[in-house]
């Protein structure tokens, strides 16, 4: 218990509908969390999970305003309805999803010490906490950085500890390992461990269940289209939880999947040979954001047809700025990127975007129309495709992505699961001839990845000229054993490996030097290996285990 015996968390019958949608995003959610408790809430992508920490930590109804909210929230058994957000603030802490809506400030130290100066806090305090929040996250070296040259992971941690410096009672976390390396990922677990066992009250929003296990979460709570479904212990939420739905380790998955008996599409193709078409090359390349801290070292590779790479490394590794240079959005500082046989030097980001389609890891810096339908139209009729082509492709690209019944709302106003597939959606509808897209799971559940995966795959097969090579950046070992055929391997701006996956991903000396920790899914398929000769998702392991 805290503050004199008090819960601090109660929710009790809590409805709320925002004020542009016809439906409930929560409908009658009750439980409790108390002190030294962590709580993971867990669901589909869209099924109301960060709706309810906006209720929690007061952003509804003074920012979200205009919606119906209903029943009781209690803080510490007190109403937070008059308090101010400077007061819940100092009560309630929340690290969002994407830590580009959360990080204001130009340079590390003041952006964990913007909270602690808006409470007024004398100088010598607010730095005394900055500096122990830095090095209680392992962060110290960071505090001098300018934050746009961070990595999205980078970002993440500077956001909690944004957070930490506040010294909250209560946390709230948004899905805070999806921009995290796994090795990252794990620090994390252990952290928002540390920080339940020390008293604080913490809720976790997370899809990957396999990873949140390892921080042992006192009780789970599951919702389902903005319902409650279970409240209660892990073992519990064990029994009933849908692969479907959340990342569960693999042999629960193996489980189910023999049960629905789930028909599952077969592997990409074997990587190509050297001898198909290059489409992206990069040829000795060097780049830095700040002198003195280089970012890629004398970087050669070829992106060829038939590709599908999965870009794996530690934050901070290059992986996103090796991508840019191939959009053109930055140039090297030292050798060349061809795009096609084109020096991107030479021509137009425009021009570029024309063979190569990127989807940034931060929806925001994509979204900005003022609906899903003329987001996802704004890009083919910016390249001049005929009109019945454009709406063919945003047709496709909505059903392909499970964006059906949301093409007239704002996309800013989405989730950000939904936000997310709203991007993949918009290079999508532009049919490029290569598609990247930066942490393509994230904020997604388990159903609408593969879904839209599968998709992207089957569509490149009808198409020679579509999808002609697939790149993914990701932090989801999962992700690139279920469906790369290369991967790539980055370790302080170089390359550290590039072959199959069954290749790479053996080679465990590597994957420690390379932050990367193996799941239960890659586990199972080096076991199997000798006898299915490469890679498959959970539910095709299934089927071919019980041949």
């Amino acid at each position: 218990m805290s503050r004199n015996g008090h819960l601090p968390v109660q929710i009790a019958d809590l409805c709320f509908r925002y004020r542009t949608r016809k439906e409930l995003a929560l409908h009658g959610i009750t439980f409790q969390a108390d002190r030294g408790e962590l709580v993971l809430v867990a669901g589909a992508s869209g099924c109301g999970k960060t709706t309810l920490m906006r209720c929690i930590n007061g952003l509804i109804p003074r920012s979200y305003t205009g919606g119906q909210l209903a029943g009781t929230i209690r803080l510490f058994e007190e109403d937070p309805t008059p308090l101010p957000l400077t007061q819940i603030s100092q009560m309630v802490g929340t690290v969002l999803q994407d830590p580009e809506k959360q990080i204001v400030g130009s340079y590390v130290l003041n952006e964990v010490a913007f909270g602690l100066e808006n409470l007024g806090l004398p100088h010598q305090q607010i730095y005394e906490r900055v500096e122990w929040v830095l090095d209680y996250l392992g962060i110290s070296h960071l505090w001098d950085r300018q934050t746009f040259s961070l990595s999205g992971g980078e970002k993440q941690k500077v956001a909690i500890a944004g957070v930490l410096a506040m010294q909250p009672d209560i946390i709230l976390l948004d899905e805070p390992l999806a921009s995290l390396d796994p090795a990252s990922s794990q620090e994390a677990l252990a952290l928002i461990r540390r920080l339940a066992d020390e008293g604080k009250t913490v809720l976790l929003i997370e899809h990957r269940v396999e990873d949140i296990l390892r921080a042992k979460p006192d009780r789970a709570l599951f919702l389902s289209g903005g319902e409650q479904r279970y409240f209660g212990d892990m073992e519990g939420f064990l029994d009933i939880a849908d692969y479907r739905e959340v990342k569960l380790p693999a042999p629960m998955v193996l489980s189910q999947a023999r049960e629905t008996q789930e028909e599952v599409p077969p592997p990409p193709p074997s990587a190509p040979t050297n001898g198909r078409p290059a489409l992206v090359e990069f040829d000795h390349v060097s780049f830095c954001y700040e002198p003195e801290q280089p970012v890629l070292h004398d970087v050669s590779l070829t992106i060829r047809q038939g590709d599908i790479i999965a870009l794996l490394g530690p934050n901070g590794a290059g992986k996103t700025t090796l991508i840019k240079q191939a959009i053109g959005l930055l140039k090297p500082r030292d050798g060349t990127v061809r795009v096609e046989g084109q020096d991107t030097r030479r021509v137009s980001t425009a021009q570029v975007a024309r063979t190569l389609g990127y989807v940034f890891q931060s929806p925001t810096h994509m979204l900005f129309a003022p609906t899903v339908q003329e987001e996802l139209a704004f890009g083919p009729r910016n390249m001049h495709f005929e009109e019945t082509i454009v709406q063919a492709n945003v047709g496709q690209a909505i059903d392909i992505l499970n964006l059906r019944g949301l093409e007239e709302y704002p996309p800013l106003a989405l989730s950000f699961g939904q936000q997310k597939r709203t991007t993949i959606a918009a290079v999508l509808a532009m049919q490029s001839k290569i598609l990247a897209m930066d942490e393509p799971t994230a904020g997604q559940d388990y159903r609408n990845y593969t879904n839209f995966m599968n998709s992207i795959l089957a569509l490149r097969t009808q198409r020679e000229d579509l999808f002609a090579a697939i790149l993914f950046i990701t932090h989801d070992l999962d992700l690139a054993v279920g469906y790369a055929n290369r991967v790539i391997l980055m370790s302080e701006g170089q390359i550290a490996a590039d072959g199959p996956p069954e290749e790479v991903l053996a080679d465990r000396a590597l994957l420690e030097r390379c932050r990367i920790v193996p799941t239960s899914l890659l586990d199972l398929n080096l076991k199997l290996l000798p006898k299915t000769g490469r890679f498959h998702r959970a539910e095709a392991l299934a089927s071919l285990v019980d041949q």
